[in-house]
């Protein structure tokens, strides 16, 4: 097996789902007793997100870039960034080192393909929902986007920070989600794509008016198809 390098700690609840996810894929679909052969950083989050909030991208793509750094020396052979909006500084991290780094959005992307879903709205944070840097790959697999509406923007993004973020999980938030994948699909979309590693504490990804394309899910097991080596 290929050993990973996972660029962790955004959220800590994040890396927590990818960490659990890729040993149970592994241990499914390996040799007996299997786990990942991974390498984890786990960042502090909260200078990532108060560079966030002054929009200093350059900031976040240089830790980015040097935990990608730190790794790759430490022997990863190929690396995941462990959070969907992270992705906006995706093209610093796979510049700066030799190894593949595996696209959430294109792993997304390539899922709705197979599934020969056309047509989907994407919830996530302000910056996943309203910039081109995660629906572009989308759109490149052949998927329309529903437009992004303001106050569902708003809502979304102020119950990832606000609540899941901080391991907060409420009603009022199940029903705010439930509710707006609901007006989704009286607008056409054809399916939802939770593009927020934590959105899936409040939306029942199984059980849904819509087919739910899990970006969590999906990047872990194309992580866990890598390190087998089919991938």
């Amino acid at each position: 097996m290929r050993k990973l390098g996972l660029i962790g700690g955004m959220s800590w609840i994040s890396t927590r789902a990818y960490y659990e996810r890729i040993n149970k894929m592994i241990q499914k679909s390996g040799p007996a007793m299997s786990s990942a052969p991974l390498l984890i950083e786990s960042l502090d989050y909260a200078q990532i997100y108060n560079s966030k909030q002054s929009e200093n991208w350059d900031h976040i793509a240089g830790v980015l870039v040097e935990s990608a750094k730190r790794l790759e020396g430490a022997g990863a052979e190929g690396l995941v960034i462990a959070a969907n909006a992270m992705h906006k500084v995706y093209d610093q991290v796979a510049e700066a080192v030799s190894i593949p780094v595996l696209h959430i959005a294109d792993s997304v992307g390539k899922a709705m393909q197979d599934a020969e879903c056309e047509n989907a709205a994407l919830l996530g944070t302000r910056f996943v929902m309203t910039e081109s840097f995660y629906r572009q790959r989308l759109v490149a697999h052949g998927v329309n986007l529903l437009p992004p509406l303001p106050e569902e923007v708003e809502m979304v993004d102020g119950i990832i920070y606000k609540e899941l973020m901080l391991g907060r999980v409420t009603r009022d938030a199940e029903r705010a989600l439930k509710t707006i994948i609901t007006h989704k699909d009286k607008h056409g979309a054809k399916a939802i794509v939770l593009a927020c590693t934590e959105l899936e504490m409040v939306v029942d990804t199984n059980a849904n008016v819509l087919p739910v394309f899990d970006s969590t899910e999906i990047h872990c097991r194309a992580a866990a198809d890598w390190i087998l080596g089919s991938g």
